[in-house]
């Protein structure tokens, strides 16, 4: 049986639509077993539990890629990230479907192989990126390849996620952007996501709410998440170094300094008082990507 545990990530980062992202401590994990024949899921819901699978899909499309095949297999979820949250569950799916084909028929795993294979599935490289190869991370998609850099950080920031009692679809979150952006806009979002990649790295926590600024979604779907706008701005309030919209949403990422333990407990006692029901993760980043391991 083959163990494959697929890091949640942050998409978007602000600024950086459909390029930055990074991985979180928060797992996916899936086990993986060659049978006889048929397919087996357990772990997960009953509507969820069928050739439709993504984790499956996946899987059986890296196997057609790779020009392998299995007679049979079962699959067992032991889940914690959320579905349709914003910190790409659907993402640790892909890549977790994809090394289980590499590894169940003991195929070297080469990083732009299995990259190549899940945007055939997954076409968002700031969510499949993370979640592979770990820490904080900058990609394009350029013809069929995918080009990137992951990088570290210094060890001075947790991450506060937000997470309502809400789903909301990437097709709604996509439905209510413009189809055209203006080039002060473009140049807007461009300019910052460079000086938040560069200041993350770095640790310049001074330019980092600047940096985080957007004008491609947030004010978009922000509208779609009760609150949204007000938690951003009683998170600024209470010292956090930036918030940002998780993904497509309708987690709300709080980017705190390690040193501002306070501000979790304020941010709890906030949402207490909210109509909808909300879940707190104090998170950091995940700097080993998705591992594999043979049990």
């Amino acid at each position: 049986m083959i163990k494959i545990k697929v890091p949640a990530t942050s998409a978007n980062l602000g600024p950086g639509f459909d390029c930055l992202g990074l991985a979180l401590n928060l797992y996916n994990t899936f086990y993986v077993d060659e049978i006889d024949h048929g397919l087996v899921i357990e772990g997960c819901d009953k509507e969820y539990a069928n050739e439709k699978n993504l984790f499956y899909v996946s899987f059986k499309t890296a196997l057609s890629a790779l020009h392998q095949t299995v007679s049979g297999v079962k699959i067992i979820f032991d889940s914690n990230i959320p579905l349709k949250g914003g910190l790409g569950s659907s993402a640790t799916c892909v890549i977790g479907g994809v090394l289980a084909a590499f590894a169940i028929r003991h195929i070297k795993i080469d990083n732009n192989d299995v990259l190549k294979i899940a945007k055939t599935i997954e076409t968002h490289p700031d969510n499949i990126v993370p979640a592979l190869l770990g820490s904080v991370t900058a990609s394009v998609i350029e013809n069929d390849d995918i080009f990137y850099e992951n990088f570290s950080v210094p060890d001075i920031y947790e991450f506060i996620a937000l997470s309502p009692d809400m789903e909301l679809s990437t097709e709604i979150a996509r439905s209510v952007l413009p189809e055209e952006i203006s080039l002060s806009d473009g140049v807007f979002n461009t300019s910052r996501a460079v000086l938040l990649a560069l200041s993350l790295s770095k640790g310049s926590i001074n330019n980092i709410k600047i940096a985080c600024k957007d004008r491609f979604h947030q004010n978009y779907r922000g509208k779609l998440i009760p609150g949204f706008f007000d938690i951003l701005d009683f998170a600024d309030k209470n010292g956090d170094i930036a918030s940002f919209l998780s993904g497509a949403g309708p987690t709300i990422m709080i980017l705190n300094k390690k040193t501002n333990t306070s501000l979790k407990d304020k941010l709890q006692c906030y949402l207490n008082d909210s109509k909808m029901k909300w879940k707190i993760r104090t998170l950091n980043i995940d700097t080993k990507g998705a591992t594999i391991t043979v049990i």
